[in-house]
């Protein structure tokens, strides 16, 4: 009995191991309802001034970091209004940002994400919009991007602000 538990205490550290280095190698991407860990693709190293090409596209990732030392990756809607990028994050039932999200969570205590648009990585900081007019603006071009979207209304959308 004693050597089973030895061989076990063994051998699942090493399994465990193996499967974060090969989902490191290849990473875990979020699906819609579905959380991931790294985000793989070509990294842009150049500043963006202009981040309007999100509007091409859909939905975009989101790799946060947890406490825990594993990235956290979700799929998100963005907007550009002058220029500038921002992320949503609907909290349909309710509740208080950024405490009904592990990724709002994650990104208070570590603004640094990774975001993949299309097949780039941008690693950027960013920031929880307050401003009122600011947010206003952003959730109008969001709806207009995303007619089929049932926003819960602004009150209920909590914006960020990607940095440079």
């Amino acid at each position: 009995m004693k050597k089973a538990v030895k061989t076990i205490g063994i051998i699942l550290p090493l399994i465990l191991a193996g499967t974060l280095v090969s989902l490191r190698l290849v990473g875990y991407e979020p699906g819609d309802q579905r959380p991931g860990l790294w985000l793989t693709g070509d990294r842009v190293t150049e500043p963006v001034t202009d981040w309007s090409f999100t509007e091409d596209h859909q939905e975009i990732f989101v790799q946060t970091s947890t406490p825990y030392l594993l990235p956290h990756s979700v799929t998100t809607y963005c907007a550009s209004h002058d220029g500038d990028l921002y992320l949503f994050s609907a909290y349909y039932q309710g509740g208080t940002f950024p405490d009904e999200r592990g990724w709002n969570r994650n990104v208070i205590r570590d603004p640094r994400v990774r975001l993949k648009i299309g097949d780039r990585l941008f690693d950027q900081p960013v920031s929880h919009v307050t401003d009122a007019d600011t947010r206003a603006a952003v959730h109008a071009n969001a709806v207009a991007k995303y007619p089929q979207w049932s926003s819960p209304g602004l009150d209920d959308v909590h914006i960020l602000l990607v940095e440079d």
